[in-house]
């Protein structure tokens, strides 16, 4: 990581100064991995972090387990969540668990609070402690117990990098990116699973190839059409209330879906344009992914067909001092868009 760098895109203003920045690094791919567009280091092995789930869901449904335990479509994009632990939430969680004879005991994500406040509240207000369930990756561990379970597997543990489980997974994650499971650099995720590295460049292949089916073989493009189709249809389970993910897909109407990661990545899947984009903030600030994310959609054109509404909360930031007084922003400099220097011309 010491080699990845970006372009200093999103600024940090607080009154007339910008106050710091953050470096953005990016790369738009076709599902055959021509690289259209790169903004900074793209060859260096980047951790995907939960912008991998869609590719443990393509598993889960690939293996046939969905089939098997008649999983809703639902219950499918919930396996790709980064939730917000809201209480449809953890009732599809739950849905999956019973479904496959478990129960919450069985998952080893940890627990915390629900990323969306009100719950949160409401949970504090009733004396209720966080549970597993209301971890944001609950929906992942479930969907993994379920392929454990197929598989005849020991469920309890599921979290070792050579369960039948993971191996599948990795399987399936070096097909998306197009390489060998054995070249893929493992860490170990917050939630506790394996976690695989690849460079931008095989990221932003690997969200083409889930836009669109070509370069995967045919019952694994059929499965990521199904993983695709539940997000996009039922993107409030892939993330939730205010959630640029959420938000995102719901206005582009199927035309794409998005990922977000941990440590600054956002992964889009655009089906009309077939292509994939994949963004890492080298710093890895969260604050720096939403605007970074509309600003690189909007140049590539990919919001064209896209109510652009729902989207403004996430393009520019309001930044609060301890008073809730708004006293700077969080933005994009979309001018250092222009002066890139593209592999090829900027997408139209």
């Amino acid at each position: 990581m010491a080699d990845l760098h970006g372009v200093p895109l999103i600024e940090v203003s607080r009154g007339p100064l910008v106050e710091s920045v953050h470096q953005i690094a990016a790369a738009v791919c076709s599902p055959e991995g021509e690289l259209l567009f790169s903004l900074g280091t793209v060859d260096v092995p980047v951790y995907l972090r939960s912008s991998a789930k869609p590719f443990i869901s393509s598993t889960v449904v690939c293996s046939g387990a969905a089939e098997r335990f008649a999983f809703t479509d639902q219950e499918v994009a919930v396996i790709t969540a980064s939730h917000n632990g809201e209480p449809f939430h953890v009732e599809a969680v739950s849905g999956i668990l019973r479904k496959i004879g478990l129960d919450a005991s069985a998952l080893q994500c940890g627990a915390h609070e629900p990323y969306h406040e009100p719950t949160a509240l409401a949970m504090r207000e009733r004396g209720e402690r966080p549970s597993a369930l209301h971890s944001n990756c609950s929906g992942k561990h479930a969907g993994i117990l379920a392929l454990a379970v197929h598989l005849g597997a020991d469920p309890a543990a599921y979290l070792d990098p050579d369960h039948p489980a993971q191996r599948a997974i990795l399987d399936v994650c070096a097909t998306f990116v197009g390489l060998r499971r054995e070249e893929l650099p493992l860490g170990v995720d917050g939630c506790g699973i394996p976690v695989f590295a690849t460079p931008l460049r095989s990221a932003a292949m690997a969200f083409a190839r889930l836009a669109t089916g070509r370069g995967l073989p045919a019952d694994l493009a059929r499965s990521a059409a199904r993983v695709y189709g539940a997000m996009t249809a039922y993107p409030e389970y892939v993330a939730g209330t205010a959630r640029f993910d959420t938000d995102f897909m719901r206005a582009a109407g199927g035309r794409a879906a998005s990922k977000a990661g941990a440590e600054g990545v956002m992964c889009v899947a655009h089906r009309t344009r077939g292509l994939g984009l994949v963004l890492k903030v080298v710093d890895g600030a969260k604050r720096a992914v939403d605007p970074a994310a509309v600003a690189l959609l909007e140049h590539f054109g990919f919001l064209e067909g896209v109510e652009r509404g729902p989207l403004l909360s996430h393009r520019r930031l309001d930044m609060t001092n301890v008073a809730g007084r708004v006293i700077g922003a969080i933005s994009a400099n979309e001018s250092l868009l222009d002066r890139e220097s593209p592999l090829s011309t900027p997408l139209s």
